[in-house]
């Protein structure tokens, strides 16, 4: 008997955006926290713009804009003196800059709005084993009264962070090191007079070696920073027994810091005098830098922390672990409802674990020789950090797409355009808000030479092959005609859809749940679009049974003869063009 379709380990960030992505699309999951309450602790605080693209799309980025303050560059001093001034700058056409938020803050927003669903967390309940066969996964439970329960789920997420029992008890491997230094975290207020919105990287350095370093992010509130530093030799965990596991990660058990030891640091390395105060937490953490070999298992799964840890640096981790979420919850939520191609649940693992490795190595590198040793431009570094560059063009779900260097293509973010203005409202819209709250979107480029009746015919193919999960729209060009529209229209007003998206011509692009382009067609033929679809949703055949057995799953037997017939009984809709 099935208690729930997902169950979901641990309610951080990447489980809470896990659950919430798939109630949005109607799927029945539970999460589960040991903890008994959200812990108060600034812990992950950079918020990449990319993640707040996610939040608009999820529809709660309002709240994390109230609730969070600008992150405008970083101040590096060398024994006193300023040394550099980084600037947060991102081109004119991303929505979204570089923010500061509170890990705490982040939950409170991510659950309030998972509580629109009618899905609480779990708290005080902890996962003890769990085992799994072909049909689903059976856990076994227990409560905070320390009663036993077992839950049937058909798919198992583990968000359970660095010392994750999903990945132990899957036998996944997390190869990988610590560094040696402990650090200090604190967050406190400060009476400088330093710039608003800027972090500060203070160090001490001989003959170009760190021996002390102090690192200062912006929190909300007046003067606020969450501040890391080398941890006293009296606050020092090193040598001191770990009985959880070998994995030095993470916030440590033993003394915590007091505001004297800030203080310290303050009076050594603070490029102003200043006096530290009002200290709400404190903590000795460690750094390790490990990788899962896989990041599933038959039907669980793992993600955030559970998949990959690294240096806090570029503060990489926490956002890409909310890339995880999204990008697996959209593809249970078509597994759950049976309409997913066998490999679909595989390519989560070849899209999201080449991303993990990927930034474990780059911000290692960042930590121990500098992020100006990082070769690429300026530009592209910024994008890259603000993880507008992650992209999936060897995924073996996206495609057909124009292989442009330069082109949002097949496997690309879909990037935001603003100036599209409808029949109705007298404003102009930005294309993310036709992302909000969305499946699969086809976006059909017209021109004034667009033979609008195959653009009909390519809507119909996409909505009846997918039992109506794939929306479409025309986007007009300024001069086309949409007479003959009948589909929603959006004209491009001010020609950044067709700039942005090097339009050349009808032009069809299919953009997925988690924001990316899953192919694009110019032109646009219903075949190539059907081929695309059948290996994503499988058309019904059954496909949940397969779905959940990893990418050694193939093929789709059936699919794409009977995308072949809808597609035959469609070229005799009366608009079809002869052309084809």
């Amino acid at each position: 008997m099935v208690h729930t379709d997902v169950l979901i380990v641990g309610a951080g960030p990447v489980g809470l955006t896990a659950a919430a992505e798939l109630r949005c699309r109607g799927v029945d999951c539970r999460i589960i926290d040991k903890l008994p309450a959200r812990l108060p602790y600034a812990k992950a605080v950079g918020i990449q713009p990319r993640t707040l693209e996610i939040w608009d799309r999820m529809g709660l980025v309002r709240a994390a804009l109230e609730a969070a303050v600008p992150m405008r560059g970083q101040l590096i001093y060398v024994n006193g003196a300023e040394q550099a001034r980084i600037e947060l700058k991102l081109p004119p056409d991303v929505p979204y800059g570089f923010a500061a938020l509170p890990q705490y803050e982040t939950e409170r927003i991510i659950e309030e709005h998972l509580a629109r669903f009618g899905t609480r967390i779990e708290r005080g309940t902890e996962l003890v084993s769990f085992t799994q066969d072909d049909d689903g996964v059976l856990s076994r439970l227990t409560t905070s009264s320390g009663e036993e329960r077992e839950l049937r789920s058909r798919f198992l997420i583990g968000c359970d962070g660095a010392h994750s029992i999903v990945r132990k008890t899957l036998g996944l491997t997390f190869e990988g090191g610590a560094f040696p230094d402990e650090y200090m975290l604190a967050d406190v207020e400060v009476d400088w007079s330093m710039p608003r919105g800027y972090g500060v990287r203070a160090m001490h350095q001989v003959d170009g070696a760190t021996d002390d370093l102090l690192v200062c992010i912006p929190l909300p509130g007046r003067s606020r920073y969450r501040m890391s530093m080398l941890v006293p030799p009296e606050l020092s965990t090193e040598g001191q027994p770990d009985d959880r596991d070998e994995v030095a990660y993470g916030l440590e058990g033993g003394r915590a810091p007091g505001l004297e030891h800030i203080q310290a640091v303050l009076d050594r390395l603070s490029p102003q005098p200043t006096t530290a105060s009002a200290m709400r937490w404190s903590s000795v953490f460690r750094i390790s830098h490990r990788m899962v070999n896989h990041y599933a298992n038959g039907r669980a799964f793992v993600a955030g922390d559970a998949a990959h840890i690294h240096p806090p640096t570029g503060a990489q981790g926490m956002n890409t672990g909310i890339q995880d979420a999204c990008n697996l919850a959209w593809k249970l939520a078509l597994a759950v409802a049976g309409n997913a191609h066998p490999r679909l649940l595989g390519s989560y693992d070849t899209e999201r674990r080449p991303v993990g490795e990927e930034v474990v190595g780059r911000t290692v590198r960042h930590a121990t020789a500098g992020i100006q040793a990082d070769p690429a431009d300026p530009g592209t570094m910024m994008l890259r950090e603000a993880q507008l560059l992650v992209a999936y063009r060897d995924s073996p779900i996206v495609g057909p797409g124009t292989l442009g260097q330069d082109v949002p293509d097949a496997g690309d973010r879909a990037p935001d355009c603003g100036g599209l203005t409808g029949s109705i409202a007298s404003f102009p819209m930005r294309l993310y808000d036709l992302l909000r709250d969305r499946g699969h979107l086809l976006l059909l480029y017209a021109d004034a030479n667009a033979p609008m009746a195959e653009f009909h015919e390519l809507a119909a193919a996409a909505g009846n092959l997918t039992h109506g999960q794939v929306d479409a729209c025309i986007v007009l060009a300024a001069d086309a005609d949409a007479d003959e529209a009948q589909l929603p229209v959006f004209r491009d007003s001010r020609g950044e859809f067709q700039r942005v998206y090097h339009a050349e011509g009808p032009t069809a692009l299919l953009v997925r749940p988690d924001g990316y382009l899953g192919a694009r067609l110019t032109p646009a033929t219903a075949p190539e679009l059907s081929a695309h679809l059948a290996g994503i949703f499988g058309f019904g055949n059954g496909m949940e049974e397969g779905a959940g057995q990893g990418p050694a799953s193939t093929g789709a037997p059936g699919a794409v003869g009977q995308a072949e017939t809808l597609l035959a009984a469609l070229s005799d809709h009366p608009g079809r063009s002869d052309k084809e």
